[in-house]
């Protein structure tokens, strides 16, 4: 028989505000195991918490971006279990009334638009942290973790593949970071991706019984994940066996599922309403506020780079993909430079250099400024491309001008044509072989007598000028 993948997604995201949610602690991930901790953290008994005021602004801000409906009046809610990294044996979470619902995410898919329908975006506290990893085998709770701000972000069942998975939490992941409420940091647990999985005979609008993703720590182990599970589940049904709801993890090592649990429903929760809070009333002048604040989205960003400055899809596509290399693109655009060349020179030689270097775009010396100067000194005639890509990695150094460094390096590019002719006679002299290869009709010889010219100056030689007096001597 022939199945159909049905997936929804919850994403859970840590919210990057200076203090948790509840209490004025620090967020700080690196800070040593229980130090960022206080009565409300801990779940002492008495406390009482109050609502970060920062933590609602963010999650208005993504259901905004998410094209949700803002509810105008929710609620915090107490969601009951046990679990050692659970000090009061409840999480405060929201469940009937989400602060935002009812919204869409469009992603690309080989090259078509895909909509994902979003269910909702509800606030919630983060639990502690179980550490397994203390040595002789002891295992403890870092509750540095506990009550940080955390938006868990639920699709529709949307999507039917794992590429359509893939693609939607990039893009999510994108908006997330354009908006600057998190920084994603998926290794750190700022992002957190439960794939909910289940398939149906092809053609047939039934849900099938589903299963539950857990502690997946990339979004390519998600995309195996999800691969893994569509095949499992397709021959247990081909075998007439029945798909349990359950939890599953994922074992990367074997790049297999595992069962952990059955799968809880809400009433197993037993949620009420958290009475230590008051409701969150929000009217539109704060929705107002909010939407004043939001950045230009990746999506908008994209098509708008196609159109104002003529790039392709692709280059548009790169550009955009975080706002810090989209950002600087424009201010390297607005120094002067002319788009393509300095989308060229962003993608390739700059990209290289902080992937090599292991940095962001943000914390290169080398500013937009500089580098639309480097450009326009190739354009004039000052310098070669090849002296730039020389300049670059300095320029990144040490924060110089790309004028001050040529000029300390003596790097001005050579156009006085009577030196130059000096050059290509003295190798044309030396190389009679290429030279004849060439007058024989072999056309690559030219590229090699080409580049014994740029040897010869040491790479200073104007490549243009060259390439006119070198044809202009072999024809003579």
């Amino acid at each position: 028989m022939e199945y159909e993948p049905v997936i929804g997604l919850e994403v859970h995201v840590e919210l990057n505000t200076r203090s948790k949610v509840f209490c004025s602690c620090s967020t700080n991930f690196h800070a040593k195991p229980n130090t960022n901790v206080c009565p409300i953290c801990l779940g002492m008994p008495g406390v009482l918490p109050v609502m970060n005021r920062a933590v609602v602004d963010a999650a208005i801000m993504v259901g905004l971006a998410l094209n949700c409906t803002v509810s105008k009046w929710s609620k915090m809610d107490r969601k009951n279990y046990f679990y050692p990294d659970l000090p009061k044996n409840y999480q405060i979470s929201q469940y009937d009334l989400p602060l935002c619902s009812g919204g869409h995410l469009e992603v690309a898919v080989d090259g078509r638009l895909h909509r994902v329908g979003i269910t909702r975006v509800h606030l919630e506290e983060d639990t502690a942290r179980n550490v397994h990893t203390i040595g002789g085998g002891d295992s403890g709770i870092d509750f540095n973790r506990s009550t940080i701000p955390l938006l868990e972000i639920v699709s529709e069942p949307d999507i039917h593949s794992a590429h359509e998975a893939f693609s939607y939490l990039t893009a999510l992941k994108q908006i997330l970071q354009y908006l600057k409420v998190s920084d994603c940091n998926m290794e750190e647990g700022s992002l957190r991706a439960e794939a909910n999985i289940s398939i149906r005979p092809a053609g047939s609008d039934k849900l099938g019984v589903k299963t539950e993703v857990k502690n997946v720590a990339s979004f390519s182990g998600t995309f195996k994940a999800i691969e893994y599970e569509i095949v499992r589940q397709t021959r247990a049904l081909d075998a007439g066996e029945k798909i349990v709801q359950e939890t599953r993890g994922w074992d990367a090592g074997r790049a297999i599922t595992f069962s952990q649990r059955t799968k809880e429903s809400a009433h197993d929760y037993r949620y009420f309403p958290e009475p230590d809070l008051v409701p969150i009333a929000v009217d539109d002048a704060w929705i107002d506020r909010i939407q004043s604040l939001m950045p230009e989205l990746p999506r908008a960003r994209f098509l708008r780079f196609q159109e104002q400055y003529g790039l392709s899809p692709y280059d548009a596509g790169v550009l955009t993909s975080t706002i810090g290399m989209a950002n600087y693109f424009e201010e390297t655009v607005d120094a002067g430079a002319p788009p393509k060349q300095a989308a060229n020179w962003i993608m390739g030689d700059f990209q290289a250099l902080l992937t090599e270097r292991k940095i962001g775009i943000e914390d290169c010396n080398a500013s937009p400024r500089k580098l639309a100067d480097m450009i326009g000194l190739i354009d004039n005639g000052t310098i070669s491309g090849k002296i730039a890509k020389e300049l670059l990695p300095e320029m990144a150094e040490t924060g110089l001008a790309p004028k001050a460094l040529i000029d300390q390096k003596g790097l001005v590019q050579i156009s006085d044509e009577s030196a130059l002719l000096d050059a290509v006679k003295q190798v044309i002299g030396a190389n009679p072989g290429p030279v004849a290869d060439y007058r024989g009709g072999k056309k690559q010889a030219f590229g090699f007598l080409v580049g014994q010219v740029m040897k010869a100056t040491k790479g200073k030689a104007n490549p243009k000028l060259v390439n006119e007096i070198l044809q202009r001597e072999l024809k003579s």
